[in-house]
């Protein structure tokens, strides 16, 4: 297939809102920005596609992925992540650093390699299995009833969403807070390609590459490469499912490295609909079950509920300075509990180097800076343009 390249694409800005939604409710829980970093397991590209697929353009490779409406689906994911970040020992369990929730987990979760399995029927039926070294950790939502479950301890928590909840996301509002077992960091291959394919502008070359196969099916070879030297991201390849439009793998390069830092992709995959026994769920005998409420809006303005004045809400609690690529979003004051937590974690703390103005977490995709007065602020850029964003925010 030829390399046409492609400036920019009117067509993937209408996403563009709903992208930057999504990043901005999950920056200011602190490990949120480690798993934007990966915005992304096998360290090489996908094998080539047997079958040719009809030629396409970039613009229309990217509409393609726009306009994917797959909704049904089980399959397995595989990540293998290489950024620099600590990794557990690999003792058969997490460490007890890694508790439930924690930054920690985030780490966890987010270096070396990891398996899970994928169940999704609809918006209301979900089922998310993280296979761990001799225990396995599950978030199953059918209907209104989310779990959160850990075999490791045999620990549940139970959620019941509220009417007005249509969008599978926000049960992430209510996820279980850090002395709860969770998932974090954990997206579909496609959601992880929705925060790269909302960067696509004029600071971004697009080409397609060969043809490839993710799980038995033919996909373009999409390719996106910052026009910038202001991030830490050299390219993207997101596999295009050359029947669907659903996005079957990412892989994103470090700048100066010549192998993905973080792959995400199927290994297996069926569009049939799951048995639906997967998303139902029963606390096994003997463990212990926590019922987590849910937070009172009732006080709340009528249009709190509304995705816009969500979006509203989450940016009047972040700083967000620059564009694409070189974007910086940070914590305002008022958040040192949340940094106070990421230092106090010993991983973390054994990571984070002193700089001027605070701590420094870098990896190969992302850095965090911790700033002596408790805010945070996070980007896929250098040390110096957080520094700066906070110098700024001030």
């Amino acid at each position: 297939m030829g390399s046409n390249r492609l400036d920019s694409s009117a067509r993937f800005q209408r996403n563009s809102t709903q992208g930057r939604r999504a990043w901005l409710r999950w920056l200011p829980a602190v490990a949120a920005p480690v798993a934007i970093a990966s915005g992304a397991l096998i360290g090489s590209l996908p094998a080539g596609a047997s079958n040719p697929l009809p030629a396409k353009s970039p613009a229309e490779v990217l509409e393609l992925a726009a306009g994917h409406h797959v909704q049904t689906f089980s399959g397995t994911v595989e990540r293998s992540a290489e950024l620099g970040l600590p990794e557990l020992p690999a003792t058969g369990k997490p460490s007890a650093a890694a508790s439930p929730g924690s930054v920690a987990s985030v780490i966890e979760l987010l270096s070396g390699k990891h398996t899970a399995r994928l169940y999704v029927d609809g918006k209301d039926n979900a089922r998310v299995q993280v296979m761990d070294q001799l225990a396995e950790r599950d978030v199953v939502r059918h209907g209104s009833d989310v779990w959160f479950y850990s075999s490791k301890d045999n620990t549940a928590a139970h959620l019941t969403l509220p009417a007005h909840t249509e969008d599978p996301a926000d049960a992430k509002d209510h996820a279980p807070s850090n002395d709860t077992q969770t998932t974090p960091g954990l997206h579909t291959p496609a959601e992880l390609a929705q925060q790269f394919l909302t960067k696509v502008g004029p600071s971004t070359a697009v080409s397609v590459g060969p043809d490839v196969s993710v799980a038995g099916r033919a996909a373009y070879n999409l390719l996106i490469e910052p026009r910038t030297d202001a991030t830490l991201v050299s390219k993207v390849a997101i596999a295009v499912d050359g029947e669907n439009g659903m996005p079957l793998s990412v892989q994103v390069t470090a700048r100066g490295a010549d192998k993905p830092a973080f792959t995400s992709e199927f290994t297996s995959l069926s569009l049939d609909a799951p048995d639906p026994s997967v998303f139902t769920f029963t606390p096994p005998p003997g463990g212990t079950v926590k019922e987590l409420p849910v937070p009172d809006r009732s006080h709340e303005p009528a249009d709190a509920h509304d995705p816009g004045a969500k979006h509203a809400q989450a940016k009047g609690n972040v700083a967000v300075t620059g564009t694409g690529w070189e974007t910086v979003v940070g914590t305002e004051h008022g958040s040192a509990a949340a940094a106070e937590q990421m230092l106090q974690d010993p991983l973390l703390s054994q990571a984070a180097v002193a700089v001027p103005g605070g701590r420094l977490l870098s990896t190969a995709l992302l850095n965090v800076l911790i700033t002596d007065d408790g805010r945070i602020f996070a980007g896929m850029v250098p040390p110096e343009r957080l520094q700066a964003a906070a110098a700024t925010a001030r």
